[in-house]
C-alpha cells in the first residue's frame, strides 16, 4: 500500500508542477523557446560519450532480459542516433513558433472582427516504450509548442531517457525557464502510468508511442483524450502501369530499411499484370536479406518459395523481417483490400498513371497516402515538421505525423471597439 501511495503523490507533485511550468512556457517568447532547444542540443552532442554508455547499460539489461529484436533496434542508440536527437532539435527551433498566430480574421456586419488564434494544450503527458530519442524529440516539440510535457519512457531505456532529461533541463534552464517544463519519470514502476492517464486536472492529453497492448490499455483506461495510433499494417501496391525499377526500390526500402517502426510496409499489393515480371525480382531481393514472404496462392504460383499467408496475415503488424504478398487485379482490389485490411497509417501506390494515382489519393483512407515513394518517409523528421511526437489515425484533431500544429489547438478570437450586440 505504502509503494502505491508514494507512485501517487510522486506522480501528483509532478502534476502539479508540469501545470504551473505551462503556464510559464506558454506566455515564453520564441527566442526563449528557441534558446532552449539549441542549448539542448548542444548538451546532447557535447554529452555523447554519456548518452551511449547509459545506453549501453539498458541494451545489456534487454538482452540479459531476453526482449525481442524489434524492440532491442528501437532501444539501441549510436553516434548517427545522437546526432539525429541533435538535428532534431535544431530543425524544430529552425520552424516558425505557430503559438499565438491569428488567422482567418474577418469583419461582421457588427464591426467585430472575429479570428482564430493558435494555442498550447497545455500538459501533455507521453508514454513511449523503448525508443530514447522520443525523450528529446517529444521535449523539443512540446516545448516548441508552448506545452509542458511529462514524458514516461519503457523501464528497459530508464538509464538513456535519464541521461537526455539531464541535457533537456540543461537546455531549459538556459533560457530561463523553469526545469520542471519536461519531466521524465524517474520510477520504472507501471503505477506511475495508472496515475498520468487519469490525472484531468494536471494533464490535457496523452500521446502514447509504443506496441498494441500499451494504446489499448489507454484506450480502455484514459480519463484524458488520446492522441493515438493503434497499429501501423503499411501497404505498397504497385500498379499495372508502374515503373519496375521505381517500385522493386520502393518496395525493398519501404520493407528492409527497418523492421520494427510503424511505417514499415507489412504488406505487398501487385497487379496480376505486373505480378510474374516484378515479384520474382522483389523475392531474391527479400529471401537474400532474410526476410520471410506469405503469400496468396497466386503470389505463390510465380514464387513458390512463399508460404502460404492467412487472412490473419492481413491485420498483422509484424515488426520483424515478415512480409505479406497478394496478387490483385487492379487498383479497385488494391484499394478495397488497403480500407478492409489497413490500419489506416500509411499507404503507397507505385504508377505512372496519373489518374490512378489520383484516385489512391482520394479514395484511400489512411493518414499518410504517397504516390512513387516509400512509406518509410511517414515520419515528422522526413515531412519537415523537425520530429514528431508520433502518428496519428484518428480523424479528430491531429491526423498523420503529430508535429508542431499538432500539439496546439485554436480558439476564436474576436475584436472589438466598442461594439454591443442590438
Amino acid at each position: 500500500m505504502k509503494r502505491d501511495m508514494d507512485v501517487k503523490q510522486y506522480m501528483r507533485t509532478v502534476g502539479e508542477q508540469a501545470r504551473a511550468a505551462s503556464r510559464v512556457v506558454a506566455r515564453a517568447d520564441t527566442n526563449a523557446k528557441n534558446k532552449a532547444l539549441l542549448a539542448m542540443a548542444d548538451a546532447i552532442e557535447r554529452d555523447q560519450a554519456k548518452l551511449l554508455a547509459a545506453n549501453a547499460q539498458d541494451m545489456d539489461a534487454a538482452k540479459a532480459s531476453g526482449l525481442d529484436s524489434a524492440l532491442l533496434d528501437r532501444l539501441q542508440i549510436n553516434a548517427k542516433g545522437v546526432a539525429g536527437m541533435a538535428e532534431g532539435l535544431r530543425q524544430i527551433a529552425a520552424l516558425a513558433d505557430p503559438v499565438g498566430a491569428i488567422t482567418d480574421l474577418n469583419y461582421r456586419p457588427s464591426g467585430i472582427q472575429v479570428g482564430k488564434m493558435r494555442v498550447p494544450l497545455g500538459v501533455v503527458g507521453i508514454i513511449y516504450e523503448a525508443r530514447p530519442n522520443v525523450t528529446a524529440d517529444a521535449a523539443g516539440l512540446c516545448l516548441k509548442s508552448g506545452n509542458a510535457a511529462i514524458l514516461r519512457g519503457g523501464s528497459e531505456a530508464i538509464n538513456s531517457n535519464q541521461a537526455i532529461a539531464a541535457c533537456v533541463r540543461e537546455g531549459l534552464a538556459a533560457a530561463g525557464l523553469p526545469e520542471t517544463a519536461v519531466q521524465v519519470i524517474e520510477t520504472t514502476d507501471r503505477a506511475a502510468v495508472g496515475e498520468l492517464i487519469t490525472m484531468k486536472e494536471f494533464v490535457d492529453v496523452i500521446v502514447p508511442r509504443g506496441g498494441k497492448g500499451l494504446i489499448e490499455r489507454l484506450m480502455n483506461d484514459a480519463r484524458i483524450p488520446v492522441i493515438k495510433h493503434l497499429h501501423g499494417v503499411c501497404h505498397v501496391y504497385i500498379d499495372d502501369h508502374a515503373d519496375l525499377d521505381k517500385a522493386v526500390r520502393i518496395s525493398d526500402n519501404a520493407k528492409t530499411s527497418r523492421y520494427g517502426t510503424c511505417n514499415t510496409m507489412e504488406t505487398l499489393l501487385v497487379a496480376q499484370s505486373v505480378a510474374q515480371s516484378v515479384l520474382p525480382k522483389l523475392a531474391k531481393i527479400y529471401f537474400d536479406k532474410g526476410v520471410e514472404l506469405r503469400g496468396c496462392a497466386a503470389s505463390r504460383a510465380i514464387v513458390s518459395q512463399m508460404k502460404a499467408a492467412t487472412e490473419e496475415d492481413w491485420i498483422t503488424e509484424y515488426l520483424a523481417p515478415i512480409l505479406s504478398v497478394r496478387v490483385v487485379s487492379g487498383l479497385d482490389q488494391a484499394i478495397e483490400h488497403i480500407n478492409t485490411f489497413g490500419s489506416q497509417h500509411t499507404d503507397a501506390i507505385v504508377t505512372e498513371d496519373y489518374s490512378r494515382a489520383r484516385r489512391f489519393l482520394r479514395e484511400v483512407d489512411s493518414s499518410s497516402v504517397m504516390v512513387n515513394a516509400s512509406t518509410r518517409f511517414a515520419d515528422g523528421f522526413e515531412y519537415g515538421l523537425g520530429a514528431e511526437i508520433g502518428i496519428s489515425t484518428d480523424k479528430i484533431h491531429a491526423r498523420g505525423p503529430v508535429g508542431l500544429e499538432g500539439l496546439t489547438s485554436q480558439k476564436y478570437v474576436v475584436l472589438g471597439d466598442g461594439q454591443v450586440r442590438g
